[in-house]
């Protein structure tokens, strides 16, 4: 790519040189299979049962052997495979067997419910669905076009007798290896939804030279070496898991140490019996780990979080390295020093492999628009390279895409941040109608679309309520149409509990009698934060 190109944000094109050209997913994985064939990979920790140890060369065989398992079900270069999946090895090992082949892993948020499901199912055009028991009858049920479904084992048992029509074990997809095909760093490789601030998620497409950035960038900023051993208890259907912890150790020939999720109680246990160097920490973890007690001794040199420095490194005597990152930036646009001092509660400098710029207007170009002195906030913007540096686009959504960015390739990240005097940089708010429960994010505008549809409902606004434990948790403010139904709350909860996850539902549903308003006869919702936050955390 000319620095020409470069400096205009385009989109990588084939013919364009980059750090990966002629490499994809498979080649490194390949390369670690030559390089540490002996060496563990994978790590399998469940709470119950026995863990499982996967070294690289083991990895690289078994993902070889379901990619062919995959093509034998007729699944081709290019189409989409739906992976429902709790933390499991499986969800890694369908996901690299995917990119083997040349078909696109779809991960899903294991809590979607049966609507949710059918939406990304529909969006993508799954052809077929991976699977655990437990979910295999709502995929089965909501996901009426998927042509297959694999069911995996649960924690090393086997899938249940009964099996909802179409399904078949996880142990089947296998056969023999598929021809390696000639690697495209430019194909599709994956695709992760992300709440935004439209109705419905977006499909975050990255291609395989997306996930090798990540593989590659994500292990220089949390400086991983070959003998570090990750703690890997956040989702892999996100990017943080996937591409910050895994991906990463990928790249630098370290260990994984996989969780089904996170356990206060089970984290120092496993830490100390696999010797973990690394992890990854949301705040909700940080604040039930300061109720346990810290061992003696133990071996983290690093945590990767949302802050750096924050009080809590002198409780856990490790280092925790800030970051900034997002789906579409596949690592830490923005990002802490492992070697150096950090700005205590600061996300960092901007990471030198993107352009970010601070602006009091994202609605303008970057040029145009009037940039933040140190001391001031306003809109966080990145620029870097489409399909390397930022994802390729959302998939099936050219209008969203092209709203995405400002013309000279400027990515809006609808967060706002503060920009110190130091030239380090403090998170802000998020977009208004964004909210973060428990490391998850939730669009309001997604809440508020499952309640508008509820008979006897005129208008409704979703906002945050700040929470001891989950940083935020949704709260509905609903005015009826006329005189408010005696059972309109509680049509309004079951609704919600029938289309949303349940991190996403309204811990509290209040009926008004009027909303506060600004111009246009909008629903005033910074008023209505401001109600909730006169009043005493719950």
């Amino acid at each position: 790519m000319s620095a020409g190109q470069a400096a205009k944000g385009l989109k990588l094109a084939k013919g364009d040189l980059h750090p990966f050209s002629g490499m994809d997913v498979p080649w490194l994985v390949e390369t670690r299979a030559a390089t540490r064939r002996d060496h563990p990979f994978l790590v399998w920790e469940p709470f119950e049962g026995e863990s499982e140890t996967i070294t690289y060369g083991q990895f690289h065989a078994r993902i070889v052997r379901i990619a062919g398992g995959l093509a034998k079900r007729g699944v081709a270069r290019g189409d989409r495979v739906l992976i429902h999946l709790e933390n499991c090895p499986e969800a890694l090992l369908a996901w690299y067997a995917c990119a083997w082949l040349g078909a696109v892993a779809v991960t899903t948020n294991a809590r979607a419910v049966g609507d949710e499901l059918a939406y990304y199912a529909e969006n993508c055009g799954a052809v077929g669905g991976i699977t655990q028991p437990k979910f295999a009858e709502l995929v089965a049920a909501s996901c009426k076009r998927l042509r297959w479904l694999a069911v995996t084992p649960t924690d090393g048992g086997t899938a249940p007798a009964r099996a909802p029509e179409r399904a078949s074990s996880f142990a089947t997809l296998d056969d023999e290896a598929p021809a390696r095909r000639a690697p495209d760093p430019l194909a599709p490789c994956s695709v992760q939804y992300t709440s935004g601030t439209t109705s419905r998620p977006k499909g975050v497409l990255w291609t395989h030279a997306n996930a090798l950035w990540g593989a590659r960038i994500n292990a220089v900023h949390e400086d991983l070496r070959p003998e570090d051993v990750h703690l890997v208890f956040l989702p892999l259907f996100h990017t943080n898991a996937q591409a910050y912890s895994v991906l990463a150790c990928l790249w630098a020939g370290a260990t994984a140490v996989i969780q089904p999720r996170f356990s206060a109680s089970r984290f120092w246990p496993v830490s100390l019996a696999r010797r973990c160097t690394w992890t990854s920490l949301v705040q909700f973890c940080v604040k039930a780990l300061m109720e346990h007690e810290v061992p003696a001794r133990h071996h983290y040199r690093l945590w990767g979080s949302s802050i750096c420095a924050p009080p809590s490194d002198a409780h856990f005597r490790v280092k925790t390295l800030g970051w900034w990152g997002m789906t579409e930036t596949i690592t830490h646009g923005i990002v802490g020093n492992p070697h150096l001092p950090n700005r205590p509660l600061s996300i960092g400098r901007p990471a030198p492999e993107y352009e970010i710029a601070i602006v009091e207007n994202d609605a303008v170009p970057v040029r145009e628009a009037r940039h933040v002195e140190p001391g001031g906030s306003g809109n966080l913007m990145i620029r870097g390279i489409r399909g390397l540096s930022l994802f390729q686009e959302y998939f099936g959504n050219p209008q969203a895409t092209a709203q995405a960015f400002d013309p000279d390739g400027w990515f809006r990240t609808g967060d706002r941040v503060m920009l110190l005097e130091d030239g380090a940089i403090q998170f802000g708010d998020r977009t208004k109608d964004m909210l973060k429960v428990g490391g998850e994010n939730v669009a309001a505008s997604e809440v508020e679309r499952v309640i508008l549809q509820v008979p006897g409902v005129r208008e409704c606004a979703v906002v945050a309520r700040k929470h001891p434990m989950l940083d935020e948790v949704p709260v509905a403010f609903v005015l009826a149409a006329g005189p408010a139904p005696a059972g309109l709350r509680n049509q309004v909860a079951a609704a919600c509990a029938a289309q949303l996850a349940d991190f996403k539902r309204p811990r509290e549903i209040r009926i008004v009698d009027e909303f506060p308003r600004v111009t246009l006869e909008k629903i005033n919702k910074a008023e209505l934060r401001r109600r909730l936050e006169s009043e005493p955390m719950g």
